[in-house]
């Protein structure tokens, strides 16, 4: 009888359009919704528990460690009957043909998932890359973001992944974050909520799933999840304002996936030290009780040091269950795991109807993500069909949407046929963007700007490592002095190929035009050195607050000349 009931509500809760129960394509109709149904209900019957509690888990795929490790993979695949994989570095051809065989072993198909927050080359080195959150944050048409994100689905299909996690919609208000930084769209709660839905929708509406991350909310940390366990330590009124709001904006729009950070956040949970990812209060009480959240709830990576540095692998697989999670990510103990669940359900410490309804809302998933008619792909080809020229043409045009004007005293703008000298400072390659803005330019070194006429218009180049979305952006003591030596008889205009925030402590009183690109890499050179030239519109608005002078939102447009 209580099944049947819990059946009800299960399918009552997925025809109320009002009810938001999970990801469903769009224009699902009532008798898809019941053929998906019997696919759900057919298959959870066929499986037996320890199947069941398989579902559960999704483990990590390297290609770059070995065939050891991937013969490990392969056995957990095979005798623990996992829900998943989570893909990571670096082998795309390798990776596609270990995902064929592996769906073609698993009785249930599994969901594949990527950290591909700037597409697939946060994994994979060979394809393209994508601007960060903080740059698409500067974006004034959403709808580009959207295109993104569409295009990220699209390498994913090509890979056989059906889940990016993506987008983080952590509010970063600390400059200092040393994890979420360039991976949050800004500061600004309405910012983020604009950009994450475009995002999100970009992915589902080309059927690949998308996890909005970290909740509760990791954007004014100091501490690295991945080697400790940060606090978040605000009051209730200022976690509601800021960490909260976007998950409580996004949590009914159909989104499929909230990922839940390892913070400890002593407002929302009363036991000293228990992280989000493994409290019952955050999880069961405020995402699923309070929000009404009903898609699936993921841990973050349990392999992560705020975590794996404090519990064994399985007992946090188990407590992470016991909390609320649909899926434990990245699991250390799957074996562990499920033995510790299983004894729990015997003791009574987690109903049976758990496993159902977390084994269910997967399984409805996988089918409206298509994995019902699995077809396998093919690796030939496969660099080249991630990285290629509609790549490049939609990159840069994002670079070129979110470039932000915040101030151009002297009207040096656009600086096409005209005499301009040219001096790159910092750390990274700066030879592309010398190379596009075009003949009439004169690179100096630093060491030779005395020799530079008084008066003449001067580009300054802060070019940051940007590697890796983790990289300092400060800007050196040097790089400051040339800057201050040359704003004094010099028109200066500095271009910031890196972080908003390298600005925080730059006096920028005496230059005339200070440009953000956000980012170093050839795509955002050659994009800026279009938009200096007057060949692009410049309309990006700053997406983070900096300091009392530099205030999120600022920005000047400026029209093309050519």
């Amino acid at each position: 009888m209580r099944k049947l009931i819990y059946t009800s509500l299960f399918i009552a809760a997925l025809v109320n359009p009002r009810i938001k129960a999970q990801y469903q394509p769009k224009n699902t109709t009532k008798e898809d919704l019941k053929k998906a149904q019997q696919w759900v209900d057919t298959t959870y019957k066929n499986l037996s528990q320890d199947e069941k509690l398989g579902q559960l888990f999704i483990v990590a795929l390297y290609t770059n460690k070995g065939e050891d490790y991937i013969s490990q993979v392969r056995n957990i695949v095979t005798h623990d009957k996992i829900g998943g994989l989570i893909l990571m570095q670096d082998d795309a051809a390798r990776e596609i043909n270990l995902v064929n065989e592996f769906q073609q072993k698993s009785k249930v198909p599994l969901m594949i998932g990527m950290d591909a927050e700037w597409g697939l080359y946060q994994r994979i080195a060979t394809a393209h890359k994508f601007p960060w959150a903080m740059t698409l944050g500067a974006i004034q048409d959403k709808n580009l973001v959207y295109q993104m994100s569409a295009k990220i689905a699209e390498d994913c299909h090509r890979m056989g992944i059906n889940w990016d996690f993506a987008p983080v919609i952590d509010v970063n208000t600390n400059p200092n974050n040393p994890i979420i930084g360039n991976r949050s769209f800004g500061s600004e709660v309405p910012n983020v909520i604009s950009s994450a839905l475009s995002y999100s929708n970009g992915l589902q509406d080309n059927n690949i799933l998308a996890a909005i991350k970290h909740f509760p909310g990791h954007g004014d940390t100091s501490t690295d999840s991945h080697l400790d366990l940060p606090v978040v330590s605000h009051n209730l009124d200022r976690l509601n304002a800021i960490e909260l709001a976007p998950f409580k904006a996004l949590v009914d729009k159909g989104i499929g996936g909230v990922m839940v950070a390892h913070l400890y956040v002593p407002s929302l949970e009363s036991g000293k030290g228990i992280p989000a990812s493994v409290s019952k209060s955050i999880i069961t009480g405020i995402l699923k009780g309070k929000l009404g959240y009903k898609g699936l709830i993921i841990t973050d990576a349990l392999n992560m040091g705020a975590v794996a540095n404090k519990y064994k692998p399985g007992e946090l697989d188990a407590m992470a269950f016991k909390a609320g999670n649909d899926i434990m990510l990245f699991s250390q103990g799957v074996s562990e795991g499920k033995k510790l669940i299983q004894e729990a359900i015997d003791k009574g410490e987690i109903p049976q109807s758990r496993v159902e309804e977390s084994v269910k809302k997967i399984l409805l998933t996988k089918y409206f993500l298509g994995l019902t008619q699995y077809t396998p792909k093919n690796p030939e080809n496969i660099n080249a069909d991630l990285n290629n020229d509609s790549h490049k043409t939609l990159v840069q045009n994002l670079y070129s949407n979110a470039l932000t004007l915040l101030k151009d005293d002297k009207k040096l703008l656009p600086v096409n046929g005209k005499q301009v000298y040219y001096v790159p400072l910092e750390e990274a390659p700066y030879q592309t963007f010398a190379n596009r803005l075009g003949s009439n330019v004169i690179i100096k070194k630093a060491f030779e700007i005395s020799s530079i006429p008084a008066g003449s218009t001067v580009i300054i180049g802060f070019h940051k490592d940007n590697s890796t979305a983790y990289k300092p952006y400060k800007i050196s003591t040097e790089s400051k002095k040339v800057l201050a030596d040359l704003s004094r008889n010099q028109n200066v205009i500095l271009t910031v190929f890196g972080s908003a925030y390298a600005l925080k402590d730059i006096d920028i009183s005496n230059v005339s035009t200070v440009l953000v690109a956000y980012e170093n890499n050839d795509d955002s050179m050659n994009a800026t050195a279009d938009a200096l030239n007057g060949k692009t519109k410049i309309w990006g608005k700053l997406p983070v607050l900096v300091n009392d002078q530099l205030k999120a939102g600022m920005g000047i447009d400026l029209n093309p000349t050519l």
